[in-house]
């Protein structure tokens, strides 16, 4: 029987608010057993661009990420968020170790090619997101060796492409792949923490969490326009999670992470 393992990925929202931050690092260091914490950083990456003069360009949501950018992402997830985040889970008694995909090769992806968007008054448009990483592999058997050895990683949305280049990579298919890896080792719960109480059916009102999320009800929320925008991409990635041999996938509150709130993602 396998050893069970929580991994929790926190957004850049999260990050940004003090309040709901240690409110999750306090019940992440109460989780028992072995655990991954998984981080974004968009907003505090979005920021520190703006008081060095770089400015941040979106398409549909997503960063371009050109070589300022990079630097400064690279600083701000690698460094800033991720070893403040380390230093504070010390002080709550875990032993975290903060991680790029780069650190002991741990996740290696490729550049992303330019890709055709519909974008709205505009058409079709091909966009070069720059220094963007799309995931190739994550080494499971490595990130379980260092937690079999009592260390808990905490890992950020950076990965290379074994050519000497670091690469933005999207945190949630980070902490997809991660969770993927390590399926094959362990009982894994995976649970995405965010802003709200889940997925919910009416964006206006956050009590209207739907519990539960199959493919099939999937398809169909995703038709009448129910789930959209960023929340796709999330339950996309869950539901990839789960065919890859993922336990359970749960979307919750920052504040809820004892596995019994949320939306449950089931295959």
């Amino acid at each position: 029987m396998k050893e069970k393992l929580t991994i929790v990925k926190v957004g850049g929202a999260v990050v940004e608010d003090e309040a709901q931050l240690a409110q999750l690092l306090k019940d992440f260091s109460a989780i028992e057993g072995r655990k991954v914490l998984i981080h974004g950083g968009g907003r505090k990456a979005t920021k520190i661009a703006a008081s060095l003069g770089i400015e941040s360009k979106m398409v549909n949501g997503r960063r371009i990420t050109d070589a300022d950018m990079l630097s400064v992402v690279t600083m701000v997830y690698g460094g800033l968020v991720n070893k403040n985040l380390v230093a504070r889970l010390q002080a709550n008694g875990v032993n975290a170790l903060g991680l790029t995909g780069a650190d002991i090769d741990v996740i290696r992806s490729h550049k992303r090619p330019p890709v055709t968007l519909q974008q709205e008054g505009l058409g079709e448009v091909t966009v070069d997101f720059g220094f963007v990483g799309d995931v190739d592999r994550a080494d499971g058997q490595m990130l379980s060796r260092l937690i079999e050895a009592g260390i808990t990683p905490v890992m950020a949305p950076l990965t290379h492409d074994g050519q000497g280049n670091i690469l933005n990579t999207n945190a949630d298919t980070i902490t997809s792949e991660t969770a993927k890896a390590l399926a094959s080792y362990y009982d894994v719960t995976l649970i995405y923490s965010f802003e709200k109480k889940g997925v919910l059916r009416n964006p206006d009102d956050d009590d209207s969490v739907i519990p539960t999320i199959t493919r099939a009800n999937f398809i169909k929320y995703k038709a009448d326009g129910t789930i959209s925008g960023g929340m796709l991409p999330k339950i996309e990635n869950a539901l990839s999670a789960i065919d890859a041999g993922v336990a359970r996938v749960i979307i919750t509150l920052a504040t809820a992470i004892d596995g019994q709130h949320g939306t449950v993602i089931q295959g």
